[in-house]
């Protein structure tokens, strides 16, 4: 049983069951950054106002001192997609749980993609979070007290590694992040 029960992730119901293109042409997809751990505050924001959003959700399983426990958790973690005005847009800025939001070049790849894991959802298989960073790929710290540091990424038996380097003499350090933490960026 869960620690809590299964919050709304979803609305209105049939937001990715629907008609592919937005009832109206202000609407458009954002995806939005949100603070860490924020999502499903966020989420309970835009149910109490009314904006069409989604918030996919997996279920956790865990055993703590010989009892078992499960809650629901984001699936991509500091991520909500908004469909809005970029008026309702704004309005979602001003919540204080955003840290930035994303146009989407792709209206209608996002919606095709989001309707994709939500399939996977309701399948109630197991799900892993699979990012695409690879070893070598220059990154930013977009959250906690590394932020706006910028590095390459390593990978070890334990885990994902932000490195700084100092190309003059050859040499760098190296700490162990949450792979959520970074964001791919350009040279």
């Amino acid at each position: 049983m869960p620690l809590l029960p299964l919050e709304p992730f979803v609305f209105p119901d049939d937001l990715l069951t629907g008609s592919p293109l937005p009832e109206n042409d202000a609407e458009c997809w954002w995806v939005l950054h949100t603070r860490p751990r924020a999502e499903k505050a966020l989420a309970g924001k835009f149910l109490g106002r009314g904006l069409a959003f989604y918030l996919p959700l997996h279920q956790r399983q865990w055993r703590t001192r010989g009892r078992r426990f499960s809650a629901h958790l984001p699936l991509f973690p500091g991520y909500v997609f908004l469909l809005a005005s970029p008026e309702e847009r704004v309005a979602a800025l001003a919540t204080g749980r955003v840290v930035r939001s994303l146009p989407v070049a792709d209206q209608l790849r996002l919606r095709r993609d989001l309707r994709e894991v939500n399939r996977l959802i309701a399948s109630k298989e197991p799900i892993t979070l699979e990012n695409t960073l690879t070893p070598g790929d220059r990154v930013e710290i977009i959250a906690g007290p590394l932020l706006g540091l910028r590095g390459k990424v390593l990978r070890s038996a334990s885990g994902c590694r932000f490195v700084v380097e100092v190309d003059f003499i050859q040499k760098g350090a190296s700490v162990e992040v949450d792979e959520s933490t970074l964001t791919r960026v350009e040279d």
